[in-house]
């Protein structure tokens, strides 16, 4: 009997840990769940993001961006301001018109996406100097955004300029006078 008195208490004490433990266990599964789901619809924010840009959606890219939206590129002057990226875009689109972005991976993690993508256009306008010269360029890229409130707040630039300009017949040579 006195076996009965020292058993039973252990079984309700293991019994409350382990359904203790379940709940907290739940607790971690529906916390990973619910930063599963706010990653794969920040993934979709950047896919509509450059379904905008292409599409040349000025309402939805203001959708997209809050009013102090930031741009940085080792090859881009640093701005600010939403309306700067549409006025960069425009440019860009006029010199190749039928510029589109493709997505080749997206990684989500936090408040972060990074995009490896290339953008396939044809050379029909001036840009940066350089003739029109109807030559087909594809240039690549990586792209960090942080999403905050359902918008891109940041995005952080890396592409081949180099090599898009190489495609459009420049040369990179020393200086003259150096070696």
């Amino acid at each position: 009997m006195k076996q009965l008195y020292i058993i039973l208490p252990l079984a309700l004490i293991l019994s409350f840990m382990v359904g203790f433990q379940d709940r907290e266990a739940m607790t971690e599964s529906e916390a990973m769940k619910a930063q599963a789901e706010v990653e794969e619809q920040n993934k979709e924010i950047v896919r509509d993001f450059f379904k905008a840009i292409d599409e040349r959606n000025t309402e939805k890219l203001m959708e997209l961006l809050p009013i102090d939206f930031s741009l940085t590129s080792p090859d881009i002057t640093e701005f600010t301001g939403r309306v700067k990226l549409v006025h960069f875009r425009d440019a860009f689109y006029e010199s190749f018109p039928d510029a589109s972005h493709t997505i080749d991976e997206l990684i989500a993690e936090g408040d972060k996406v990074a995009v490896k993508l290339h953008i396939n256009a044809t050379h029909e306008a001036e840009y940066e100097g350089i003739p029109a010269t109807g030559k087909k360029v594809t240039q690549y890229g990586m792209h960090i955004m942080r999403i905050v409130d359902g918008q891109i707040k940041e995005i952080w630039v890396f592409e081949d300029v180099l090599g898009l300009m190489q495609q459009l017949g420049m040369e990179l040579k020393p200086k003259e006078g150096e070696k």
